[in-house]
């Protein structure tokens, strides 16, 4: 997909505007995790660098075209000031006349764009009004690039743009992953739920060469062969579905991976006793019986597959990871990958909420190739779907 970079642009004397995502979490009045304003820092250190002036456009929380004043992006200030060693305006209601005449070397953030009804809705009113307070459009925002908003999708249309370099760098990862990937490529797909990533498996089984599945969502697949898992997490409105998915994986030449043994609890609770017992067609539980996590042969499996891939992609955990120790899995897979990406024999690519957590509690998300904070977008992208704001910024 041909997008341009801050790379292409000339900035001198510009006024930039960059949509963020500085969707940070909050609490008594601090932020309390800055990862997502650190990441923003690199695109406006360059465009200062460039002569241009960085205007930020940003929503935060849900506040439906409401001004919820706990909603305020100002909370965000001093650790955007902070990250970027740096004094910033603040703006709540931004007047195209009065951006015109700021200081060289501002850095402006207007207040949220989803305080104004038009934002969500993609109003072209809006965007025009969003085109009129700058000259040049960069998205520095993937992790909102699945919505067609005002700020993200509608304004690129009305002035030269570009993606930002975490834009930058999230979709060249994304690209080397899925859409051009050293191969064998596998990914691992867990988490509770099958019903939550349909589209998702049946887009990579035409896709990879193996897909290693965990979590709940192994479950619902050891049932559709067979097993009887007791209490454990499933959906047997789904067991047709995953009967599918394996149907087509077959047609595909994709392997899927499958656990073959479990940790299997009788109660869902941290330090709860438990049993590693073997998993397979034949498996039948107790009633009050539950797998909680894949087993030390599952493992073992999946460490053995990773000897042979040269991509791997990854987006949720194996287990019950929250609760130790059904993080054990999650956590051995992850150190291994690690291993193998430090050492140059892999490129690992990983995304989504408890993914990015889970590599965290693990200690390894600084080793993996690239880490994906942007949750819904790259879900939606592994899926095949095409990120409006992605989109608009080719055209």
């Amino acid at each position: 997909m041909a997008w341009k970079t801050l790379d292409d642009m000339d900035l001198d004397g510009k006024r930039v505007l960059v949509r963020v995502d500085i969707n940070v979490p909050v609490e008594d009045g601090r932020v309390t995790d800055t990862t997502r304003i650190d990441r923003i820092v690199p695109t406006i250190e360059d465009i200062l660098s460039k002569g241009g002036t960085p205007i930020l456009l940003a929503h935060f929380g849900r506040p439906k075209g409401k001004v919820v004043p706990e909603m305020s992006l100002r909370v965000t200030l001093p650790a955007l000031e902070n990250a970027l060693g740096h004094k910033m305006t603040f703006v709540e209601r931004p007047d195209p006349a009065a951006l015109k005449d700021l200081d060289h070397g501002s850095v402006v953030l207007i207040e949220n764009t989803r305080f104004a009804p038009q934002e969500e809705a993609n109003d072209p009113g809006m965007a025009k009004f969003l085109a009129s307070l700058g000259d040049v459009y960069c998205n520095d925002a993937f992790s909102a690039a699945h919505r067609a908003h005002a700020s993200t999708e509608g304004v690129a249309h009305l002035l030269p743009n570009c993606a930002g370099r975490l834009m930058q760098a999230e979709l060249s990862a994304l690209e080397q992953a899925l859409s051009q990937p050293k191969r064998p490529v596998a990914a691992i797909v867990g988490g509770a739920k099958v019903s939550t990533k349909i589209e998702l498996l049946e887009n990579l089984v035409g896709k990879l060469d193996v897909l290693i599945i965990g979590g709940g969502m192994a479950n619902t697949f050891l049932a559709a062969k067979g097993a009887q898992l007791g209490a454990s997490l499933l959906e047997p409105d789904l067991i047709e579905t995953a009967n599918g998915i394996m149907a087509k994986a077959d047609s595909t030449g994709c392997t899927i991976q499958l656990p073959v043994d479990g940790l299997v609890a009788r109660e869902f609770k941290q330090g709860a006793g438990y049993e590693t017992l073997k998993l397979g067609p034949d498996t039948v539980l107790e009633d009050d019986q539950m797998v909680l996590d894949a087993g030390p042969e599952s493992v073992a499996a999946i460490a053995g597959a990773f000897e042979n891939l040269q991509t791997l992609i990854w987006n949720g955990p194996l287990g019950a990871f929250e609760i130790p120790p059904f993080d054990t899995a999650t956590v051995a897979a992850a150190k291994r990958a690690a291993e193998l990406t430090r050492a140059g024999q892999l490129v690992s690519v990983a995304g989504g909420g408890d993914t990015v957590a889970a590599l965290n509690a693990a200690g390894v998300a600084d080793d993996f190739s690239y880490v994906s904070t942007a949750g819904g977008a790259f879900l939606e992208w592994m899926e095949g779907k095409t990120l409006p704001g992605v989109a608009a910024l080719s055209g």
